[in-house]
């Protein structure tokens, strides 16, 4: 993108004109709260925002919150003001430049020396002001002011010199709505796919035996037969990997599944991991087919790092130090919520904190498993195969929005 560039890429109907070149602090005020000691620091009343709040916010994540009195609050608000409807707190250290645009006039107050506060007073459509802290001009802005080697900050003074190339009110309000639509539809896919993964923690707990139990607490109805005691060794057929020289992998080819490759949950393909063989001739007893389970066995994910191979993966080769779990005798999908479920504890169990993490194929073949019925493996892995889809379905929307909010970001601000 051209440094003297005047209009963004993709506009709305009905705007055109240049867009003026100016300065934060030229346009808003942007100020600090006055010093809030840490015995001032209350369990309920006005909320008191640190760093850690906003980018819990930031990321939908919660975390432990801390407030001051209603009467400490209204005697540094009578000093410096009140924050108000679109306002926006700024981190100004560590995760610096994230924003929280504040959504209410309810009482709040903020940490001085984590936060910035752009005090709006309706000078900025407010979520215009707040996708702009995600754009590329402000990115490549924040960059040009980090030093490698040194805490960041954002100080008031570099907020003031920000950068920003503004339009009409009208159509700040335009882009804003839009952002907010994307920022809404994202966290609905999101809410969604947390609700769903919850229903399944829960689920994986109630639809398998607890430790010294044979029944789960929740089943189908039609069942009621014990579970019998088993393990990997007996129930299925394990192999692990064939020993390549690394130095002859080829860049195209037959796909090869290494334990980098396998992450929790799925395959990564991406070709920056990737490694190839131009042939399977003579390793035909390494290939993998749909519905094989995978489990990486070195590195620190051990115990977190299996995946269920698809016909997309294929045509794949299993690599050394990954084993490769086939079902015959018993359903796939079972076996592989089965180890969801149980397979992390286990490792903790025969593991040590000191030990260099790493996974033999004995380990693998002695994971202890109960089986009820194959009708009743059956079932049950229906049931989650179900639920990993509508999980997976939410999760490829977000990454959709996601992708098509970045694109926006850098067409739509200069």
């Amino acid at each position: 993108m051209s440094a003297d560039k005047k209009v963004p890429d993709i506009r709305f109907k009905g705007f055109s004109g240049e867009w003026e070149k100016n300065y934060l602090g030229n346009l808003i005020e942007i100020r600090s709260a006055a010093r809030v000691h840490k015995e001032q620091w209350t369990e309920v009343g006005v909320p008191f925002f640190r760093t850690s709040d906003v980018i819990s916010i930031y990321k939908g994540q919660e975390n432990n919150k801390a407030y001051i009195s209603h009467t400490v609050y209204q005697g540094l608000s009578e000093k410096i003001g009140k924050v108000t409807k679109n306002d926006l707190l700024i981190t100004g250290g560590g995760s610096i430049g994230i924003p929280y645009l504040v959504p209410n006039n309810e009482p709040l107050y903020f940490k001085d020396a984590d936060l910035l506060w752009l005090k709006n007073n309706k000078k900025f459509d407010g979520y215009f002001l707040y996708s702009f802290f995600f754009s590329e001009p402000f990115k490549k802005y924040i960059k040009s002011i980090s030093h490698t080697g040194t805490i960041a900050h954002y100080t008031i003074e570099q907020a003031k010199t920000t950068p920003i190339n503004t339009c009409s009110n009208k159509e700040q309000t335009q882009i804003g709505n839009y952002f907010q639509k994307l920022d809404n539809l994202i966290n609905q896919h999101q809410q969604k796919h947390d609700k769903l993964s919850n229903i399944k923690k829960s689920m994986l707990e109630k639809m398998f035996p607890k430790q010294g139990e044979t029944v789960p607490e929740i089943r189908f109805k039609g069942f009621s037969e014990v579970w019998e005691q088993s393990n990997l060794a007996r129930c299925t057929d394990l192999l692990t990997g064939n020993p390549f020289n690394s130095k002859e992998f080829t860049a195209e080819g037959i796909f090869l599944v290494r334990g980098m490759n396998v992450k929790r949950g799925y395959l990564d393909t991406s070709k920056e991991i990737s490694a190839y063989w131009p042939s399977f001739k003579g390793l035909e007893s390494y290939l993998l087919k749909p519905e094989d389970i995978v489990i990486q066995m070195d590195g620190a994910l051990i115990g977190k790092s299996y995946a269920k191979i698809k016909s997309s993966n294929l045509p794949a080769i299993l690599v050394q130090r990954v084993t490769r779990v086939r079902c015959s005798e018993v359903n796939s999908e079972f076996i592989y919520q089965y180890i969801q479920k149980n397979f992390l504890n286990y490792i903790w169990g025969i593991k040590t904190e000191t030990a260099v993490p790493h996974l033999s194929l004995h380990d693998i073949k002695n994971f202890s498993i109960f089986l009820p019925t194959k009708k009743e493996q059956t079932a049950i892995g229906n049931y989650f195969q179900k639920l990993d889809t509508l999980i997976e379905q939410h999760q490829q929307q977000i990454t959709k929005l996601n992708n098509i909010k970045q694109a926006c970001l850098s067409k739509m601000f200069i």
